[in-house]
């Protein structure tokens, strides 16, 4: 019975590819396509995925990993958090929460009104997690503590997809998926701002400057001048960058450095939107098959990046706008005495949690929408 478990647990719900991948073959199946057509949208779901995932990682990674390490290092009373190994302590429990979680979900979805499946993979994880620890924090343990984790787990997959789902029609024109993620808070309070006029991806350039309507140009170049910043301010600061980004000891100095950075984040901008469109044209028409034979109706749930293409100019303008705003909500909470302890702004969640309120908050409000929603929840996300 372990073995079973640990394989559902691991090799299934615990690899996004692989779940999403046997979800699209699971509907495929139910709408009777040949055998061809089974295998290319499973294969190709996958891979989908995992060329969304590579994009990711070069964002997140190879791209902005030397801003993270400057802000870091500019506030060095800043330390990472220490948490007790939940998952390894509680890798069963936190297998059981996932496959009951995730059985409520396509029961709510099979008899109510609320009809979204969710299916972003590592947060079928990590969820469970977070609502396992605060359960082991509050001294529970065996079925009470997986009941009270299921339970809350179970009523995040079903309302903040359901949630998201009008802000996302708002955003795409359709309803055929909706959002299964963290940024749902975030894209509430930004799609509630302001009233539509304009919006970020009607804004006009000179032709001369034709080339910035390109998100990977426009994005890499923003996080240029970041790292410019970066530079100046550590060097300000009486620190050398070429210990800080590492670069002391080889051939190449900080030009090379910021230009790698760069193109990364344009690379990776260019796989990632590129996984998105792979990703949606696969698992939206396979997820039909469920939707027809299992839950009536039922839409999928997904991960964040895949409303990106819909608007990229707010994208950017989010992610500015927030890395801004939560810099100087850390400053000057910290300088007020108001916070005793530092946040480091983190790169990833100004793009893709505050990226995404954004673009729901150009869709509802416009431009200004975009940005006053991405500055508000940047000032609420890192105060503290």
């Amino acid at each position: 019975m372990d073995t079973i478990l640990n394989f559902i647990i691991n090799e299934i719900f615990g690899q996004g590819a692989i779940f999403i991948a046997l979800i699209a073959m699971i509907g495929l199946i139910l709408q009777r396509k040949s055998v061809t057509e089974v295998v290319r949208g499973t294969v190709m779901t996958g891979v989908g995925f995992f060329v969304l995932s590579t994009g990711t990682s070069l964002i997140t990674g190879n791209s902005i990993d030397g801003i993270s390490a400057a802000c870091n290092s500019i506030m060095p009373q800043a330390v990472k958090s220490t948490t007790v190994n939940i998952s390894a302590e509680y890798g069963t429990e936190i297998g059981i929460v996932m496959i009951l979680a995730f059985a409520i979900n396509i029961l709510v979805a099979r008899f109510t009104k609320w009809k979204s499946i969710f299916l972003t993979g590592h947060m079928l994880y990590w969820f469970p997690l977070v609502f396992i620890a605060a359960g082991v924090d509050a001294g529970l343990s065996g079925i009470k503590l997986i009941a009270l984790a299921a339970v809350f787990t179970a009523l995040y997959m079903v309302v903040f997809p359901n949630l998201m789902r009008p802000f996302v029609k708002e955003v795409t024109g359709d309803d055929s998926f909706t959002i299964g993620h963290p940024t749902t808070c975030l894209s509430a309070i930004s799609g509630l701002i302001g009233n539509k006029r304009h919006s970020t991806e009607e804004l006009s350039f000179p032709k001369s400057l034709g080339f910035l309507r390109e998100i990977a140009i426009t994005g890499s170049f923003a996080i240029g001048v970041t790292y410019i910043v970066m530079y100046i301010i550590l060097v300000a600061n009486g620190q050398d960058p070429a210990v800080v980004w590492g670069y002391a000891e080889g051939k190449t100095g900080a030009f090379t450095y910021i230009f790698t950075h760069v193109i990364y984040f344009g690379v990776g901008i260019t796989i990632m939107l590129q996984g998105v469109r792979m990703l949606i044209a696969e698992i939206v028409p396979a997820f039909q098959g469920i939707a027809e034979k299992i839950v009536p109706d039922a839409i999928p749930a997904l991960d964040v990046p895949v409303i990106f293409p819909y608007a990229p100019n707010a994208l950017l303008i989010g992610l500015i706008v927030a890395m801004i705003t939560s810099i100087l909500t850390i400053l000057i909470t910290g300088s007020m005495g108001i916070s005793s302890t530092v946040v480091i702004p983190l790169i990833s969640t100004c793009f893709f949690e505050i990226g995404c309120a954004a673009i729901v908050g150009n869709a509802t409000g416009g431009v200004r929408g975009a940005v006053v929603g991405a500055a508000v929840c940047g000032v609420i996300l890192f105060a503290s």
